[in-house]
């Protein structure tokens, strides 16, 4: 069976764009039906995409890949999964802004030491970026929720009424039923509103 040419894209979210990962491959000419993309974090090997990858890789094809990271962010599992494809699968694997990192270049003994080290090093660089941003994003949520910047889905508006409402449950003349039945809305969602209330930041508009 004649050699096949494969590349693997991954960015970390559906938000996050492929572009130019997939110009890089359409450059060097990899067959786009060869191509594998997965839109998933790079903690682990957990990608659908990566694992059919894998099973269709045969020994002496060659795979594509952009960078380091884009294979992984876990220096551990990168050493692992980059001794599965040359050893196991026996496959080339070529990263294409590290020429080191070339399993076809370097296979005399000088070349694979120098190869294992840069791996290594790249591998180590590749997960302490995924820490550093980890840390970075708990730090911005942090510092939005000191400026009263809140996280999830905006709460339901209540009627004009409510603050009326509000003032009759608490006084016991209304059940707390009754009160979230005028207000059209279940009774947690009325118990939320009161917690905004007494917090001073329930919204104010009319349920249309």
């Amino acid at each position: 069976m004649d050699m096949q040419v494969y590349g693997y894209i991954r960015v970390s979210s559906a938000e996050q764009n492929e572009d130019r990962q997939r110009i890089a491959m359409r450059a060097i000419n990899v067959p786009q039906g060869n191509v594998y993309l997965d839109k998933l974090s790079g903690k682990d090997f957990e990608r659908p995409q990566y694992k059919k990858l894998v099973k269709r890789l045969r020994p002496g094809d060659l795979l594509y890949i952009k960078s380091i990271d884009r294979l992984g962010r876990n220096y551990k599992e990168i050493q692992e999964q980059w001794r599965v494809l040359t050893k196991e699968k026996e496959v080339d694997l070529c990263v294409m802004d590290m020429p080191l990192l070339d399993t076809r270049v370097a296979k005399d003994l000088i070349g694979t030491f120098i190869a294992d080290v840069v791996l290594q090093l790249l591998s180590f660089i590749a997960e302490n970026e995924r820490e550093t941003i980890r840390q970075r994003q708990a730090e911005g949520i942090a510092a939005a929720k000191l400026r009263g910047v809140r996280f999830g889905p905006e709460p339901k508006a209540m009627p004009e009424s409510f603050p009326d409402l509000y003032r009759a449950w608490k006084d016991k003349k209304i059940t707390i039923r009754e009160a979230a039945e005028c207000c059209g809305v279940p009774k947690s969602t009325f118990y939320d509103a009161v917690a905004r209330l007494e917090r001073r930041d329930y919204p104010s508009k009319a349920i249309k």
